[in-house]
């Protein structure tokens, strides 16, 4: 299975960039006024990108050695895309005023930023240890 590794590694990675940047590019235009953010099809295309970002995740965690994760940066990580998903769940909620929309969704693009400054240096503090190292 380990043979497999840098093809579901590189779906991975590339899911969670392509979730983010969707989730961003709906955020910014729902921003903007525009309603196609919501829309069904649109929702359920966001849906099959985290369902293939979090497939490739389990696979991943099922082949790698779990000594990989001894400082605890997978637990942090996951807690942040806890955080990430929360807060972009409650910034789509209709109900939402502008204001308060924009800092959730800046909230939740900060969680996502260092989730991947996590997984890129497999540190629980993220961007402060590549700022620092």
């Amino acid at each position: 299975m380990i043979t497999f590794y840098p093809d579901i590694k590189l779906v991975h990675m590339s899911a969670a960039l392509g979730s983010g940047a969707f989730f961003a590019l709906r955020a910014l235009a729902l921003l903007a006024g525009m309603g196609w953010p919501r829309w069904a099809p649109v929702r359920y295309f966001s849906y099959t990108i985290d369902t293939v970002l979090l497939t490739a995740a389990f696979m991943l965690l099922t082949i790698l050695p779990k000594g990989m994760y001894a400082n605890g940066w997978l637990l942090v990580k996951l807690c942040f895309v806890t955080s990430y998903v929360v807060l972009g769940i409650l910034a789509f909620r209709p109900q939402r005023r502008t204001a308060a929309r924009a800092a959730l969704v800046v909230a939740a693009g900060l969680c996502f930023l260092q989730v991947y400054c996590i997984a890129r240096a497999h540190h629980p503090l993220g961007a402060f240890y590549l700022l620092m190292g």
